[in-house]
């Protein structure tokens, strides 16, 4: 526990530096040109970071999952946008780690991820399917020579054209159910992008998402074997909605502390007056909080849950009730920060060019809320709460 501790300091040490040094200093323009930030995950590649969940077994960095939270966070600090691209990997790195068998073909990519520090992009969402991520049109076939293909159409695509690799949601067959699905680990130079739209987007600009046709040829052994339905449960799904939601908190926090630099300086001009914009800084912090705790606690009972052996915690109907909410309080609660700062400072936030500015802090939060749409988490807890025990 002591050496797991240890490299998770010292991996959010180093994270920090590229947050601060990389990712800031090139967020502007990142949002501005809708452009991906190379530099900052470039930076990260160096610093081995994105091999940091992988098994230290298997050379990797063995941090806790605690850590790439905190990472998450202090990246949103520096740029929205590079956060959501390491938080997106990360959830594809851990769903190998936790679901595949060992000593297999999984075992030997993360090999590859930790010596070429290659990024995965995930393509869940399917044109045809409403956002229900458990559903699948597209099908694994078979092709020649013992290989097997698919085509799937994807209205999204986050980083998919600077992704090394993919993790597709996929029916098992043709002739199977929708809802049987698996993933697919599939390599840039075997898969076909076709683009079929543009990423001009109020926020989250930098995360490059447009659709695509993906056409993929590729071996058998590159399916993953355990069924998506647990995948989801156990890890996709939660994972995701803890670390996408510590993003989120690391846009509020920026914003927050941009608030608070506001009116320190005012104070300071005043020579002891009272600052008006202090007392409502105090409400926002109080939204902060509230935020800043709902997430921690969505983090503690993840690791609690995921404790247990079996990880039969993660499937039960409370569980999946739990994270969905994690997820729908998290992406209500930062808008509202950003734009409780937005008042107490004023004309000053809304100017692009200001320091105190949050304006690329609230657009990029107004996304949170499209990431699984909010209205679709909602109508899936609402089926589950008529017939689920406990809550």
């Amino acid at each position: 526990m002591t050496v797991q501790i240890d490299r998770g300091r010292a991996f959010l040490d180093e994270i920090e530096r590229i947050a601060r040094d990389v990712a800031a200093a090139h967020a502007d323009e990142v949002d501005r040109d809708a452009r991906f930030p190379v530099e900052a995950i470039d930076a990260l590649r160096e610093a081995g970071a994105l091999s940091a969940f992988v098994p230290a077994s298997l050379g990797g960095g063995g941090v806790p999952l605690t850590a790439l939270a905190r990472a998450c966070l202090e990246l949103a600090r520096g740029c929205s946008a590079t956060a959501m691209v390491f938080a997106m990997h990360q959830i594809q790195i851990a769903t190998i780690v936790r679901h595949m068998d060992r000593g297999g073909w999984y075992e030997s990519y993360l090999r590859r991820v930790v010596d070429e520090q290659r990024l995965v992009a995930s393509i869940t969402s399917e044109v045809g399917t409403g956002g229900d991520m458990s559903r699948s049109i597209a099908a694994v076939t078979q092709a020649d020579g013992g290989l097997l293909r698919f085509e799937k159409q994807a209205p999204t695509v986050s980083y998919g054209a600077h992704a090394d690799d993919f993790f597709t949601t996929l029916r098992r067959a043709p002739e199977v159910d929708e809802g049987d699905q698996v993933m697919v680990l599939h390599h840039a130079d075997q898969t076909d992008l076709e683009r079929v739209g543009t990423w001009d987007t109020i926020g989250m600009r930098g995360t490059c998402s447009p659709g695509f046709v993906v056409r993929c040829t590729f071996a058998p052994e590159q399916v993953l074997a355990a069924p998506f339905s647990a995948v989801a449960n156990e890890s996709q799904v939660p994972i995701s909605h803890v670390l996408w939601s510590h993003v989120w908190l690391g846009i509020a926090v920026e914003a927050f502390e941009r608030g608070r630099a506001f009116v320190r300086a005012a104070a300071r001009r005043s020579r002891g007056n009272p600052v008006p914009a202090a007392h409502s800084l105090s409400r926002v912090m109080s939204e902060l909080a509230l935020l800043r705790a709902e997430v921690g606690s969505g983090l503690a009972e993840f690791v609690a849950a995921d404790e247990d052996d079996d990880r039969d915690r993660l499937s039960t109907m409370a569980s999946i009730l739990r994270f969905n909410n994690l997820k729908l309080a998290a992406s209500e609660q930062t808008p509202r920060v950003c734009m409780g700062v937005l008042e107490v400072i004023g004309i000053m936030a809304y100017k692009n060019d200001s320091p105190y500015g949050v304006g690329r802090q609230l657009r990029d939060a107004l996304s949170a809320r499209l990431m699984v749409a909010n209205e679709r988490v909602h109508s899936i807890d609402a089926g589950l709460l008529m017939i689920a025990k406990e809550v």
